[in-house]
């Protein structure tokens, strides 16, 4: 495995290699040429066109799955309507009691589906490894919360003898659609809650990575989820739209791009349908004068940077004040040019590529943006790629970034970090808080309280003090472009249920 620093492009028999490991891979998973989706627990043959699913670390196409025509989506949600009946008339305890097997399934599946994740998107196996388990964490944390809905909920009317039953019904057929970069647990962060509440759905993944999902569905099948609560239809955004605007859909559940966030909650707001949305971020992370750069090195990687820099949450915009800023420069600047990068399917691989060549255009098009706005490159810049032939990208540091760059304000989503000079503290709050999103952040200080006063002024929806990392149990959500409701926690559970109050006398 080589570095930044010494893999050019021309490595003898380097591609050809890798490429030769990825097809004996794609010998291995189970899932490649797919001409059927899942509807009603069967698997039904489409109609559709084929829809090709490249590898991105070659370029070349190992498998397929049909296009989803709008009747086979009318289907879909049909089966889900007719299966919600009785899946929502189940006890919260006996739905909870299948998620932890569904959670066991998916753990009995999870080489296969970090295969077949990293052939889709080029994550390194590093990060897909931990995909089952961390669906399946998932799983049973929800799981953990049927008691939230088996209590009752008495209220009593203020001042007066009266009192209110209030009862938390599932919403009802749920659109969830997927996106990309980690095709597993953004599925699952809706699904778990989804299914606990009572709610029945029909699955959309992204378009480059329809294959994975599909051990979820093996997995529910194992667990002895009824068929119809879980319907699975593959295809493009014409797809997605259909799913949307189906008529007999009561919820939809999105994350992606906050352009297309906008169009599924114009097309919600026009039906009067309830949306959640995590989209985009663009966050900071504030080095502050007493900071530990030693133990920010250690995180760096996974706050800053994390899968190939495609994480919606992650820290990369990097915001000092003089008095560490060349340091932080340095640190930074060595830590990413010594990761490796190379084959994602090489276990010891940081940076595999971006998830398709479209995503390698945009991330190289905003580098070449930085370099021409005048930002210091201290690591890779508008360079060729380091692998041949599929969508690498050289990872890449730009220092001396201004607040109002494009490569300071739009979401590159690519591994590419800024590092942005503040005159003091207030200053570093001032520039974390000068683009439109609000998602993550994290604020780098040795004296936490200190940190924690400085985090409350960021303008964000989660933030972490010397590191980031999700909680299950805790509400992750974005602010302004960053997107609608909550995930997670008690509050992603209510997003699928819809509360009715009875008025009674006290008992």
């Amino acid at each position: 495995m080589s570095t930044l620093a010494d893999l050019p492009t021309d490595v003898p028999g380097l591609v050809e290699r890798m490429r030769e490991r990825h097809r004996a891979a794609i010998a291995d998973v189970p899932y490649a040429e797919v001409a059927t989706l899942r509807i009603g627990g069967d698997e039904v043959a489409s109609s559709g066109s084929v829809s090709p699913v490249i590898d991105p670390a070659t370029g070349e196409r190992w498998g397929s799955v049909p296009e989803a025509s709008a009747s086979e989506v009318d289907a879909a949600v049909r089966a889900a309507r007719a299966a919600f009946p009785a899946w929502a008339a189940l006890a919260p305890s006996a739905r909870a009691d299948a998620l932890r097997r569904m959670a066991a399934a998916i753990e009995r599946r999870a080489e296969p589906l970090a295969l077949t994740n990293t052939l889709e998107n080029g994550s390194p196996i590093a990060e897909t490894s931990g995909a089952a388990g961390n669906a399946a964490a998932i799983l049973r944390v929800f799981a953990d919360l049927a008691g939230f809905l088996e209590n009752p909920d008495i209220r009593p009317f203020p001042g007066g003898v009266n009192e209110t039953l209030v009862a938390r019904d599932p919403v009802g057929v749920c659109a969830l659609i997927a996106p990309w970069n980690f095709p597993i647990n953004l599925v699952v962060i809706k699904l778990a809650p989804a299914l606990l509440a009572g709610c029945t759905v029909v699955i959309k993944p992204a378009s480059p990575t329809p294959l994975s999902v599909r051990f979820l569905l093996d997995a529910a099948d194992e667990a002895g989820i009824p068929p119809g609560v879980i319907n699975l239809v593959t295809g493009s955004g014409a797809t997605g739209d259909a799913l949307v605007r189906h008529p007999d859909v009561d919820k939809v559940a999105f994350t992606g791009s906050t352009p297309v966030g906008r169009r599924i909650a114009a097309a919600c707001g026009e039906l009067l349908r309830p949306v959640t949305l995590e989209l985009g971020g663009k966050s900071a992370a504030i080095v502050l004068p007493d900071a530990d750069l030693d133990a920010m090195a250690g995180v760096l990687l996974r706050s800053c940077i994390r899968n190939t820099g495609q994480t919606c949450y992650i820290s990369t915009r990097l915001i000092a004040t003089p008095e560490r800023y060349d340091e932080l420069v340095e640190m930074v600047t060595s830590v990413i040019g010594a990761a490796s990068v190379g084959d994602p399917l090489d276990p010891t691989t940081v940076f595999g590529p971006v998830a398709t060549a479209a995503q390698q255009a945009s991330v190289r098009g905003l580098i070449r943006a930085g370099v021409e706005e005048g930002a210091r490159v201290t690591l890779g810049g508008d360079v060729p790629a380091p692998v041949a032939g599929g969508a690498f990208v050289a990872p890449t540091v730009f220092a001396d970034v201004r607040a109002d760059m494009r490569i300071a304000q739009e979401e590159i989503f690519g591994p590419v970090v800024t590092i942005l000079p503040a005159r003091d503290v207030d200053d570093a709050v001032a520039i974390a808080n000068s683009t439109r999103f609000g998602l993550g952040g994290i604020v780098f200080g040795a004296d936490e309280d200190a940190a924690l006063r400085v985090a409350r002024r960021v303008d964000t929806g989660s933030i972490g003090l010397n590191f980031f990392a999700s909680n299950h149990f805790a509400p992750f959500g974005g602010r302004h472009d960053s997107g609608l409701g909550l995930e997670y926690g008690v509050e992603g559970l209510s997003a699928y249920l819809t509360p009715q109050s009875v008025h009674r006398r006290a008992r």
